[in-house]
């Protein structure tokens, strides 16, 4: 209930509203940010242009509950701005510390998030969404302005590619992606 009335005042043209909107929602728009990206200096700046493209159109948001998702829709966009205008610079290696402790785990991940970048991108943004983001497949659809069954088959399809992707059923990950659905 507070989010509608922030929202509310957002889009009256309250500045703080919409400021204290962004601190709620940081960590988990960063989070889909660095899963598109894989990089912290990357997903920052998405963030920071999510927030700013945000702020522009807030007046133009029609429904208050969507908030999220429709912040969520330029968030993506932005991401996905930032990678076409990556591919035409030399990539560099991506730098990950593993520690110890934690070296397994965070190779897993990052598997998952190598056979993600392979889907297709219809495929990607659905499988962030629903599994990573946990939203429902009505707030997917309209994300990604696409019918219910199509975000299905999308879902479908995607864990059928990172399922061969990542060589099986031998992959732990899987499951807990299965299970949703």
């Amino acid at each position: 209930m507070k989010d509608i009335k922030l929202v509310k005042k957002a889009i009256r043209g309250d500045n703080k509203a919409f400021e204290e909107l962004l601190v709620i929602h940081s960590e988990q728009l960063y989070r889909t940010a660095f899963i598109y990206v894989q990089n912290r200096e990357d997903a920052l700046d998405i963030v920071q242009e999510t927030a700013y493209k945000g702020l522009l159109s807030i007046r133009q948001l029609k429904n208050a509950e969507y908030f999220l998702t429709w912040l969520t829709k330029i968030l993506i966009h932005c991401a996905y701005d930032l990678i076409k205008k990556k591919k035409n610079e030399l990539p560099l290696e991506n730098e990950f510390e593993l520690t110890s402790a934690n070296q397994d785990r965070n190779i897993e991940r990052l598997d998952l998030i190598e056979a993600l970048n392979e889907l297709k991108e219809k495929y990607k943004s659905a499988i962030i969404l629903f599994y990573f983001q946990d939203m429902p497949i009505h707030e997917v659809a309209k994300v990604m302005d696409v019918p219910e069954n199509s975000v299905k088959t999308y879902l479908y399809r995607g864990k059928a590619q990172l399922n061969k992707l990542l060589g099986g059923n031998q992959y732990n990950g899987q499951e807990a992606l299965s299970s949703r659905i």
